[in-house]
């Protein structure tokens, strides 16, 4: 009978570890991923259904989870969907899928790195790791000292990593978060593109990804619905983004 759950008794010393919640229907894929994973210092849990991944995810709230994007019951983009909002970690899909408006549903749905299969096992462990440093607030980098940014009506606490608008908390994911603190920190000034995907995805950027689009696109939506003025957050056409000071 093919295993459909996998949960590893914990020892004081696994809580201590990055947790990292598997949601895939590939048994073997997962074996693979559960071993491997295992061997580089990660708590692991596995479930093999959509239906199931987002009841645990909501549960657990792990630090990362792995989702692919078919799967029985709900499949990847309708899990994104519903647990978004109730999970700030990181959502890092699996897809076989080449389809370009696939990854940008997702994205827009909330997840923040896609990885396509087949899987290179040390591809997968570098982008987990990226992403743990980035929601750990490795690339926070330096603030003015009391770690409070303030624009307009909009706060950011790089300590909590919380942002703000008139007092109330914008929900952002991690990613969100970095790229909103990447601009503030630069605020009046257009970031360029290529430094936002080299800073916060630690990659390049190939002229033809429209993930950072996506991010930015969300970002801006959040912070309209609290009454943030959105024409402060603009795409400059050919370069990058920019947050004006006013």
């Amino acid at each position: 009978m093919a295993l459909s759950c996998y949960i590893e008794p914990m020892s004081a010393s696994q809580r201590e570890k990055p947790r990292l919640l598997i949601i895939e229907d590939d048994d073997q894929l997962a074996d693979l991923l559960l071993e491997y994973l295992g061997m580089h210092g990660f708590a692991l849990e596995w479930v093999a259904s959509g239906d199931s991944g987002a009841e645990r995810i909501i549960e657990m709230q792990p630090d990362l989870v792995i989702l692919d994007l078919m799967l029985p019951g709900q499949n990847g983009l309708d899990v994104c969907r519903q647990v978004r909002d109730a999970y700030r970690g990181v959502i890092l899909m699996l897809t076989a899928s080449q389809s370009e408006a696939d990854h940008v549903a997702g994205l827009e749905l909330g997840a923040d790195d896609f990885v396509a299969k087949p899987i290179e096992p040390r591809v997968l462990l570098a982008r987990i790791r990226t992403q743990l440093r980035r929601q750990d607030g490795g690339r926070a980098g330096r603030d003015d000292g009391t770690g409070i940014l303030d624009i307009g009506s909009l706060r950011i606490d790089i300590a909590s990593r919380d942002a703000l608008v008139s007092g109330q908390q914008v929900p952002l994911t991690s990613m969100e978060f970095d790229v909103l603190l990447m601009l503030a920190k630069e605020v009046g000034s257009v970031v360029k593109r290529e430094d936002l995907y080299t800073e916060i995805m630690d990659t390049r950027y190939d002229g033809i990804d429209r993930g950072m689009d996506v991010h930015v696109s969300r970002i801006r939506r959040k912070l309209q619905r609290l009454g943030f003025d959105p024409r402060r957050l603009k795409s400059v056409r050919g370069v990058g983004y920019l947050l004006a000071a006013r």
